[in-house]
């Protein structure tokens, strides 16, 4: 048990944070959460009945303002998509970008992410999850807060199919090290390629990926597949 766990506080997968949400935003948020949004209840998803159809299933955590996500939605029409992100104005604005591309392939739950996994996604049912550029939180001293950890990547996995992928995106080295490491280290994944992987042609360029190269950091991409 962690001294979190000791005190009753539950681990989280994100640091909420103050957003200004757009009056376009909050628009699509009011009107369009009965057609994209799913509550958060502790019970389990049945993923076929909620997309209506038998496809490959995809989690992105931490979607941000939902532009790649749209994107890839739009690319891939045949995968579905369930998108989670805690922060209003990305749901709104995601929510938006659905609306205006008729995208049918995509779901949002705003929640914490790793209370999702633990009750609302089963076992074996994930066929790849997506991470991109989630917070470095390059400080030492805040490293515990860093979303990819030992624990929340064996959930994942065991959310995971046997052949279903992890896509993980930074434009941090230091944290491209760290997930290099951290997902090396579970039996239950095998890396794709030898160290980090070209980017796939489904992942679009995002603006923290274009911030990142503007302030001349590299950005690496790391995929592994559950074994």
């Amino acid at each position: 048990m962690t001294d979190e766990d000791k005190k009753g506080r539950s681990i989280r997968s994100f640091v909420l944070r103050q957003g200004r949400i757009s009056d376009a935003q909050q628009r699509a948020y009011d009107a369009l959460m009965p057609c994209y949004a799913i509550p958060y209840k502790p019970e389990l998803l049945d993923l076929m009945q909620v997309f209506g159809r038998h496809a490959p299933k995809i989690l992105e955590i931490g979607f941000g303002m939902g532009s790649a996500t749209a994107q890839i939605a739009a690319a891939m029409p045949h995968q579905d998509y369930l998108g989670v992100e805690v922060h209003t104005p990305g749901v709104g604005a995601l929510m938006r970008l659905l609306d205006a591309g008729q995208l049918n392939n995509v779901r949002i739950i705003q929640h914490d992410a790793v209370e999702v996994l633990s009750y609302m996604i089963a076992e074996n049912s994930l066929d790849g999850v997506h991470i991109f550029f989630p917070d470095p939180w390059p400080k030492k001293r805040h490293h515990k807060r860093r979303l990819i950890q030992a624990s929340l990547l064996k959930l994942l996995v065991s959310r995971l199919k046997v052949g279903g992928y992890v896509h993980l995106a930074t434009d941090w080295q230091e944290y491209a090290e760290w997930m290099l490491e951290v997902l090396s280290a579970e039996d239950k994944l095998q890396n794709t390629v030898e160290s980090y992987a070209v980017k796939p042609d489904y992942r679009p360029e995002t603006k923290f990926e274009r911030r990142g190269l503007e302030l001349g950091h590299g950005v690496w991409d790391i995929v592994f597949k559950r074994i």
